[in-house]
């Protein structure tokens, strides 16, 4: 739970909500109910924004407010293909110190999704929760890569699904081939690889298999920022409600996921998500199922 400032081709803003837990939460109530936040936030943090979040079913006991900091704040500049960016301000400000505690009243949680931070404190929430989830799905970046691999591949072997963009991939398994890159990293632990490609869509790898998303082709994207967390959070959201986590569910819940995504980059931060319905979300996915259903006759 943060605050970006974003400038794209297509316009700039200087201080919105961000940060990876909002996406998630925002994209995941729309399928499932409580969602169980933990995070932390300084004393500027809007309290409309916790009551937002709070009246779609998002709980907030574990997020810890600190009165005497400032939020996470982070800053970036997009170019014109939208998939590059420059980092221009990161301030940790309440992160350099978070100590994430898991509330008595999230044990038992049967979903959960680590969003992308210190390895070291998703490994420390997954050791927290006395009886392991049922899915354990985590996000990371080359930051991390770069900084903590060892932390990072000690977390590896205690999740079910990692999320990382085509990059990251490569710069984790040191294979320029995704699938040699998928290969390599589904032996680091997980049981499932989801390789995120932007605009050209997401792979999801298990075992010897692998299926291929497309992203939607949109007229007007303002904003990417957040949406691979709101592609997470409908992924994860999909997979709580039906409590199925088969390989077969997976390739639905990726393009619940991809749908979920392809409303949050139309506007700047969250504001797209705290728009859209129940209808909006299924005619987007059946737009995507358009996409990938096609009827062809071989002569």
């Amino acid at each position: 739970m943060a605050f970006d400032a974003i400038e794209t081709p297509f316009g700039k803003v200087d201080k919105i909500i961000g940060g990876s837990a909002t996406y998630v939460a925002y994209a995941a109530s729309n399928f499932i109910k409580p969602v169980q936040q933990i995070s932390i936030v300084g004393n500027d943090f809007p309290q409309e924004e916790m009551d937002q979040l709070t009246s779609r079913g998002v709980e907030l006991d574990g997020v810890e407010i600190v009165p005497d900091k400032k939020s996470f704040f982070w800053s970036g500049k997009y170019h014109i293909d939208m998939n590059t960016r420059d980092t221009l301000v990161t301030d940790l400000n309440v992160l350099a110190d978070f100590n994430p505690i898991v509330p008595e009243s999230y044990q038992g949680a049967e979903f959960l999704m680590l969003g992308n931070l210190m390895p070291s404190l998703q490994l420390s929430v997954i050791k927290q929760l006395r009886t392991r989830p049922k899915l354990i799905v985590m996000d990371t970046m080359n930051f991390w890569m770069d900084l903590a691999m060892d932390d990072l591949k000690a977390v590896l072997k205690e999740v079910d699904v990692l999320l990382v963009n085509d990059g990251e991939a490569r710069q984790l398994s040191e294979e320029v081939s995704l699938v040699k890159a998928a290969r390599k990293i589904l032996a680091m632990g997980p049981k499932f690889l989801i390789i995120k490609k932007g605009e050209h869509g997401a792979l999801l790898f298990h075992e010897n298999h692998v299926f291929f998303a497309p992203a939607l082709p949109l007229e007007e994207v303002f904003d990417p920022t957040g949406a691979g967390d709101t592609f997470a959070g409908g992924f994860i959201g999909h997979l709580a409600k039906t409590k199925d986590i088969s390989f077969e569910n997976m390739k639905t819940a990726i393009i619940v996921g991809s749908a979920m995504a392809s409303f949050c980059v139309e506007k700047f931060g969250p504001q797209r998500m705290q728009e859209i319905t129940k209808a909006d979300i299924d005619e987007r996915i059946a737009e995507f199922v358009q996409l990938v259903n096609f009827d062809i006759d071989l002569v």
